[in-house]
């Protein structure tokens, strides 16, 4: 369902509706073709993907001096790369990849344990075991915990939780990306754990003008993270309580 909403899908459908209406609808239906296409070409300009990026968070990078007060490490997994020809099986994904080469970087400068978290949402190699497999092979980083059975940020939380809580740790530096920070953060409190935010993938400030105003492959990839985070969090939100 979430890949009949998102971009590029969500504003294609939109305007291919609008085609559809033109025969007995005409001024209707020039009206959404238009707004789907003007909608696709909007998020896919990195102008408003940072924009909208920026509004689902504004957290600052990581003060390690916070990080201090923490008892461990949690590195959330974002996806794999599945039959991986080049590493002859599956491997990490880019977003967790991102999130591996930040969380070895805070483990570095902390020296707290490590646990990873993911499970195999499509079927084979779990987040986690590659996790684990890279942080110890590529970083130097010895991984404590594995918890391989999630398969959402809700089960994130509440699985690693109770490994967290069953080694008498109740405040983690958390490693996620900034877009899902915040849900993520709220699920783990929500599981009793309280989190220090480390970020990774913040957004730049600073426009680069007049290229980030031009529609790229890019900017839709972007947008497409934002929109996703913020369909999560009417979910969640939506359901609070039930």
């Amino acid at each position: 369902m979430k890949a009949l909403v998102l971009p590029p899908t969500g504003p294609s459908l939109v305007a291919a509706f609008g085609i559809v209406m033109l025969g007995r609808w005409p001024r209707a239906g020039r009206a959404l073709a238009a707004g789907g296409v003007l909608l696709l070409l909007a998020l896919s300009t990195p102008a408003i993907a940072t924009l909208l990026l920026r509004s689902l968070d504004s957290s600052p990078a990581l003060d390690p001096e916070r990080a201090k007060a923490a008892q461990a490490i949690v590195i959330l997994g974002g996806g794999t790369r599945r039959n991986a020809p080049e590493y002859g099986g599956d491997t990490l994904g880019r977003l967790t990849l991102e999130r591996v080469r930040y969380g070895a970087r805070v483990a570095h400068l902390t020296g707290l344990p490590v646990l990873v978290a993911g499970g195999s949402v499509y079927g084979g190699a779990t987040e986690a075991s590659l996790m684990q497999k890279s942080l110890e092979t590529e970083y130097g980083v010895d991984v404590q915990w594995a918890e391989d059975r999630s398969r959402t940020t809700h089960e994130n939380a509440v699985y690693a939780g109770g490994i967290l809580h069953r080694a008498g740790i109740g405040r983690v530096v958390l490693v996620a990306h900034s877009f899902d920070m915040p849900r993520a953060s709220a699920e783990f409190a929500a599981a009793g754990i309280e989190t220090i935010p480390a970020p990774t993938g913040i957004p730049d400030r600073a426009l680069d003008l007049p290229l980030d105003l031009l529609p790229s492959v890019a900017g839709l990839q972007a947008s497409y993270y934002a929109c996703y985070e913020i369909l999560a969090n009417a979910v969640r939100w939506g359901t609070a309580g039930r």
